[in-house]
């Protein structure tokens, strides 16, 4: 199992235009209410449609994204463009007034079979609707490799990347698997790699961190 850490980028104050606008000021505690979180629109190889199921913990501290069929691969039995697979979500969470949340932590899970030089890559990155500020993180995971695989996006505390404060803006959520070849057989070998799951525990988890708005 492997662990990478990659602070996201901030998004600057200035971008925050107009008076009438509230700002984040302090950290909170979750919401008491029942937070929820729509699907908008799903795109994407990884992600066919039905394939991916999000939902928002009990504690409104996290929520989870949970694929079916988010497999890349090389080798026997693999088609010329099965070596990249991705996916993109936009989704809404709704957010009473007077808070506000960012991504402090994303952890991302799956299988690899990767054959002696064969490598897998798992990149992805988020940002709310409107943002400019686009930090993708990219983790390598180098064969022989059979086993689970993790990688881990934090973000530090000055860095957290805000919803405007009383604005509905969507959270656009990017990831891609791809698996190459280099030195393997292709003709003999297969080599894979997934973020999917036939058990529910084994999602891809999304950390949020809440703040209050004046």
């Amino acid at each position: 199992m492997m662990l990478h850490v990659l602070a996201v980028g901030a998004l600057a104050a200035s971008m925050l235009t107009g008076s009438a606008l509230e700002v984040p000021t302090d950290a909170a505690s979750p919401p008491s209410e029942k937070i929820t979180i729509e699907v908008m629109t799903v795109n994407g190889s990884g992600c066919p449609a039905g394939t991916a199921a999000v939902a928002m913990s009990e504690d409104n501290t996290a929520f989870t994204v949970t694929y079916s069929d988010y497999l890349a691969m090389v080798g026997v039995g693999a088609s010329p463009i099965d070596f990249r697979k991705n996916c993109q979500l936009s989704l809404r969470i709704n957010v009473p007034s007077g808070f506000t949340y960012a991504v402090a932590q994303a952890d991302y899970r799956g299988f690899a079979y990767l054959e002696a030089g064969a490598t897998g890559l798992e990149r992805a990155s988020y940002y709310f609707q409107g943002s400019s500020l686009t930090t993708a993180s990219s983790h390598w995971f180098p064969g022989p490799l059979v086993d689970n695989w993790q990688a881990t996006d934090t973000a530090d505390v000055a860095a957290l990347v805000f919803s405007p404060c009383g604005e509905s803006r969507n959270l656009n959520v990017n990831t891609e698997l791809r698996v190459m070849a280099g030195t393997s057989d292709t003709s003999v070998t297969t080599s894979f790699m997934t973020m999917d799951s036939t058990d529910a525990a084994v999602s891809t988890v999304y950390h949020l961190d809440w703040q209050t708005c004046s």
